[in-house]
């Protein structure tokens, strides 16, 4: 709070109502406006703390209900109808309900949840484990899949859209997705970038990074990396505030928040509901699962909605437990924890026969009986001061709420743009974010390099210098096959990358903090340089080494094609990857398939001796077009010789006689063919081994081409994919 402290300090005086707590955005607005002159924004700022205390938001929620599939659980005897029915069961029990079938039953998660979140205050929904805490999280955020969930949600009685609420709203998932290397400070500061305006100055911007870290208590750790199991980072407390830093950096109208205090000790847990005390008071709607919160926790705390097998047990105050179980019967002792008595005590009706149904039905009637009460003393008024859903929201923009996108626009669908920012950026702090992560990761990059240098070291020394003999050809031919299935293979280290950034992707995304499409083209540059760096690296150990043909030329085209090779495997994993979930599996798979890729590529076996029914493998083989393309790089030229006069016998058991019996042997098959063939004709030539191994078709650039193309294809199916596979809602 000292940042909020320091500028209510510098302010003016103000006459009338008490001022309300500013936001962030009210503190931008007066230090960067109010300290230029613009004395407009002054008088705005002045005009806006007048306002009443607490925004007009309700969120109101009415007869949610969610049920999913679960696979049955029978014997042999069931399925075949061999069992025999026990005689106080109904006929109707062994029968599929609506929605069952013989195969599954259908399970209820929430069975007609109701109540309300008010802005300003924080709603905690309690139960123990399987009570569908999270699911009604899930349900109030949108993150359900539409048709599965039955009931309404509303804020301030208007029916929310998906659009409208993925921008006025933030999720802050159970675990703390956070680039390790990256500083608390530097994690705030990208996501200011993705979530506020580029028209908002990159000073304005840091500014409220710094008032953000001063409000989630971070000061001492601004500098200090988030860290992993394998580097030293903040502590667990600490990770948690950055985690839901990140996600109210544009200040939300309603932030939702799964077990924000799980894994946590009471300190840090207490710390961390301070925070979104603060956040609510500036005028959020803060929505919270908390397992079982400690006596310190229950003070901070102003709605309670407790949950057992997705029905409503209580809902309201705490100061109302205590009324609420001593009308139940169960009065709770002094100086017990209040939440504690109250879980232990559903966890005993949930093991008795009767279950929960009798506080299921006591609580109904209690509400009924307190909102009779309520209508009686102050009338049937939503406390939304009177303002529609597209004026509370103009009214909450105006107060600095929502900057990463207000507009001049009071419809509530266009109010507030999709994106804070055009995908050019998104892109540049993409890029930056990965490089500046992977700059403080050298290993990585370093063992790849290394990987590939000592195969090229390998490489040039197994197949030094290579002749223009018979046996040469071979050896260049087993030399090309392995240095191009080589680059495949190293390109399986990019798999583990996103499916490390998956979630992290998916948090981000699932509220727009970028576009898809942004990341995959990010995603993309930023992987260039480090090919580039090892294309060059593997050309420059094995070109000369080996002895390849061609000069300057030669060498650039080799590059260029190894190149294409990293790109096009690069992007064939990163595919891979976005549809594989576990790196073990995806290593199998990318083994298995570049083993393929290998075996139809034309080495092993030449185009027209593959059977007619593997013929489409050899042409989607990855490793094809570079093999063939270094071929033609290695052999095109129609004048260099490679079997001359008695060559032709090399490899065959003539090669073992005298070479005056060879010679012999050459005139005879001069006079059978009517051909003179002596000691230094060229009997075969780049042309024919280019003929001999079918790879005519397609000329050297077109391999490259094409290469490259497959690069682009698998860098598109991995957009759709994350397009397809990141709804990030419930089924």
């Amino acid at each position: 709070m000292s940042a909020r402290i320091g500028v209510l300090e510098n302010m003016p005086e103000f006459t009338g109502s008490p001022p309300v707590s500013p936001t962030l955005g009210e503190l931008l607005e007066f230090v960067g406006d109010v300290g230029n002159g613009d004395e407009t924004t002054a008088h705005r700022v002045l005009e806006m703390n007048n306002e009443p205390q607490s925004l007009p938001f309700v969120l109101s929620f009415t007869n949610l209900t969610y049920s999913v599939n679960v696979q049955r659980k029978f014997g042999i005897p069931a399925v075949f109808g061999g069992g025999h029915m026990s005689a106080g069961v109904p006929a109707t029990a062994v029968e599929p309900l609506a929605g069952e079938n013989l195969f599954s039953r259908s399970k209820v998660l929430l069975n007609d949840i109701s109540g309300q979140a008010m802005d300003g205050e924080i709603l905690a929904v309690l139960g123990a484990s399987g009570s569908g805490k999270s699911t009604l999280i899930d349900a109030l955020a949108n993150r359900i899949a539409k048709g599965s969930l039955n009931g309404k949600v509303t804020l301030n009685g208007e029916q929310l859209e998906s659009r409208l609420l993925k921008v006025i709203s933030a999720y802050v998932m159970q675990d703390d997705l956070l680039f390790p290397m990256l500083t608390v400070e530097e994690t705030l500061m990208f996501a200011a970038d993705f979530r506020l305006p580029r028209t908002l100055s990159k000073s304005k911007k840091k500014l409220r990074v710094q008032a953000l870290i001063d409000q989630l208590g971070l000061r001492q750790a601004a500098k200090t990396v988030i860290g992993d199991e394998g580097h030293r980072g903040v502590s667990g407390g600490e990770r948690r505030r950055v985690s839901i830093g990140t996600d109210i950096i544009h200040d939300p109208i309603i932030l939702f928040l799964d077990e924000p205090t799980s894994g946590l000790d009471s300190t840090s847990a207490y710390m961390v509901v301070k925070v979104l005390q603060r956040i609510a008071r500036s005028g959020s709607i803060v929505i919270m699962s908390v397992h079982q919160p400690s006596y310190r926790l229950l003070g901070l705390l102003d709605r309670l909605l407790f949950l057992s097998r997705g029905q409503t047990v209580y809902s309201g105050s705490p100061a109302n437990l205590l009324s609420f179980f001593s009308d139940f019967g169960h009065p709770i002792p002094d100086k017990e924890n209040r939440t504690e008595f109250a879980l232990d005590l559903i966890r005993e009706l949930e093991g008795s026969p009767g279950g929960t149904k009798s506080l299921v039905e006591f609580n109904k009637s209690w509400q009924n009986l307190k909102r009779s009460r309520h209508t009686q003393t102050t009338g049937n008024e939503t406390p939304t001061h009177g303002l529609s859903l597209k004026e509370a929201i103009s009214a909450s923009v105006s107060r600095g709420k929502l900057v990463s996108g207000a507009t001049n626009d009071l419809n509530p669908t266009s109010i507030v743009r999709t994106f804070a920012n055009p995908m050019w950026m998104e892109m540049v702090v993409l890029s930056k974010r990965s490089f500046k992560n992977s700059w403080r990761m050298p290993e990585l990059f370093g063992t790849r390099l290394g990987a590939v240098m000592v195969t090229g070291f390998i490489l040039a020394t197994m197949f030094w210098k290579l002749d223009n003999t018979p046996r040469g050809i071979r050896e260049r031919l087993g030399f090309f096959a392995f240095a191009m299935s080589t680059t495949f293979y190293t390109c399986a280290d990019a798999l583990p990358v996103f499916l490390q950034e998956r979630y992290i992707f998916m948090r981000e995304t699932a509220y727009n903090a970028y576009r898809r499409s942004s990341y995959v083209l990010s995603h993309s540059l930023v992987a260039i340089p480090s090919l580039v760096f090892l294309s060059l690296a593997f050309a420059i150990i094995t070109f000369w080494a080996v002895g390849l043909y061609g000069g300057a030329s030669g060498f650039f085209f080799y590059f260029f094609i190894i190149l294409a090779s990293f790109w096009a495997g690069s992007s064939f994993v990163t595919f891979l990857s976005a549809v594989v979930p576990h790196v073990m599996l995806g290593y199998v798979i990318v083994v298995a398939i570049l083993a393929y890729f290998l075996l139809f590529s034309g080495f092993f076996i030449n185009r027209d001796r593959i059977p007619n029914y593997w013929i489409w493998f050899h042409y989607i083989s990855l490793i094809k077009y570079p093999f063939e393309a270094v071929l033609h790089n290695e052999f095109q030229d129609p004048t260099r010789c490679f079997v001359r006069g008695t060559q032709i016998f090399d490899g065959s058991p003539l090669g073992q006689v005298d070479d005056s019996l060879k010679l012999d042997l050459l005139k005879s098959m001069s006079q059978t063919l009517g051909v003179n063939i002596t000691a230094g004709t060229c009997l075969t030539t780049g042309a024919d081994i280019l003929q001999q191994q079918g790879v005519n078709d397609l000329s050297k650039w077109e391999c490259l081409w094409i290469t490259v193309a497959w690069g682009f294809f698998f860098r598109t199916l991995f957009y759709f994919c994350l397009l397809l596979g990141s709804k990030n809602k419930r089924r």
